[in-house]
């Protein structure tokens, strides 16, 4: 970031402990996952039974002084809301407690700075700080940002440093989408080179903290970061998984979905789940032992379908079943999801059937063939292309049972057999 808004609060550390506002209805443990992530203590939690459409606090003027006095009182360093507060909000609560104000969005943006490793990750999440701070410069200079009198109109210092950290913004936000243009088209080449390879691809995707890494370990004995925090991991990882017969995939773990995405990284979204829109299969990964577990589905669905990723095959993969699952949870998972594979990531139980339906949603079902001799060469094409189950050379043919995708199906379709 340019030097002339390195100053600007969206760049400055959270003070350590936090009292928590949450709106109505909604739990907030969430909110404090995702405090804890960024490094937090939250000291208190306070949940409001209503929230007024007021510009002033989004509540009543008594109810956001009752929540000052509590912070006070628990000596709390900042406050942190669960939904989003306008940029005159922010400023109303800050004059009134004389404390750090910050919502939700900050919370996730500031998380992403955090975690984001590539290049591309790294500039999305930068433009989404950008875009997010720029109607919120004002409350940085306090009343400095107000303009004083003078001569032919002139304006005072704040407003005119306020002007220029503006036009900073605007020109870097420039930039940094100039800069991503360059990295989608380079990525766009390297996808053009990956599928001359006959290899299918599955993504897991699910909320965040859900497991994911651990499962692309648990199935490729990769050593992916894992940490039982939100978005421990931003960036794609892909690995080879080798499934029963010797076919092969590439298996990547996506970032993880939380409900009530900021908007700004909606585009920082779409360019880490690229591999979940063109994969040929998505492995949607449920935390069954979370006790949201089914909101978090429909979050998890609702973003597939914002990012247009919402076409592809899909499984449902019921993870954490090593954990004490309560009967009625367990009841209704197996109505909602009635073909989903119970898995431990942990215990690699459920792997052989999650295997299995990997194999058949991208192979298909079970077929025998019967090749000629002297097309011996098909035979290592449906290694490539698919599941080789068994291999039998015959003195007029060669007997293969096998699963098998992609350009060779049609190929070998009219050697198919009853047996």
């Amino acid at each position: 970031m340019v030097d002339s808004i390195s100053k600007t609060y969206e760049i400055t550390e959270i003070p350590p402990s936090a009292l928590l506002v949450g709106a109505p209805e909604v739990s907030l443990a969430e909110l404090e996952g995702l405090v804890h992530t960024l490094g937090l203590n939250s000291i208190r939690s306070i949940t409001l039974a209503r929230i007024s459409p007021t510009v002033q606090y989004a509540m009543g003027t008594g109810k956001a002084s009752e929540i000052v006095k509590i912070a006070h009182e628990i000596e709390a360093d900042c406050i942190i809301f669960d939904f989003e507060i306008s940029p005159t909000q922010q400023r109303n609560w800050e004059k009134l407690a004389k404390l750090p104000v910050y919502d939700r969005q900050e919370i996730i943006i500031r998380i992403f700075a955090q975690r984001a490793q590539t290049k591309e990750a790294s500039l999305q999440v930068e433009l989404a700080q950008l875009q997010y701070s720029l109607p919120r410069l004002a409350h940085s200079y306090g009343d400095m940002a107000k303009q004083r009198g003078g001569n032919f109109g002139s304006k005072g210092s704040g407003e005119t440093q306020l002007e220029l950290d503006r036009r900073a913004i605007l020109t870097k936000s420039a930039k940094i989408k100039k800069d991503l243009k360059k990295i989608v088209k380079e990525r766009k080449t390297q996808r053009k080179r990956r599928e001359k390879i006959p290899i299918p691809v599955a993504a897991i995707v699910g909320y965040t903290n859900a497991g994911k890494s651990s499962l692309l370990n648990a199935l490729t004995s990769s050593g992916v970061f894992v940490e039982d925090k939100l978005f421990a991991t931003l960036d794609p990882t892909t690995r080879r998984l080798t499934l029963n017969g010797g076919a092969g995939l590439l298996l990547t773990d996506t970032v993880g979905f939380i409900s009530k995405l900021p908007h700004s990284l909606i585009d920082a979204f779409k360019s880490t789940l690229e591999e979940a829109n063109r994969a040929n299969l998505q492995i949607l990964l449920l935390d069954a032992s979370d006790p949201d577990v089914f909101n978090q589905y429909t979050t998890v669905v609702d973003v597939l379908a914002e990012i247009e990723a919402d076409k592809n095959k899909r499984i449902i993969v019921l993870n954490k079943c090593d954990k004490n699952i309560p009967g009625t949870t367990k009841k209704r998972l197996t109505k909602e999801f009635p073909k989903a594979v119970w898995v431990s990531a942990k215990t690699k139980k459920g792997f052989d059937e999650l295997s299995e339906l990997i194999t058949k949603e991208l192979f298909g079902k079970t077929r025998i063939y019967a090749l000629p001799l002297d097309r011996a060469d098909l035979v290592q094409k449906i290694r490539l292309n698919g599941v080789l189950i068994e291999e039998e050379w015959k003195d007029s043919h060669i007997k293969i049972t096998a699963r098998i995708s992609g350009k060779i199906k049609k190929y070998i379709a009219h050697y198919e057999c009853d047996n």
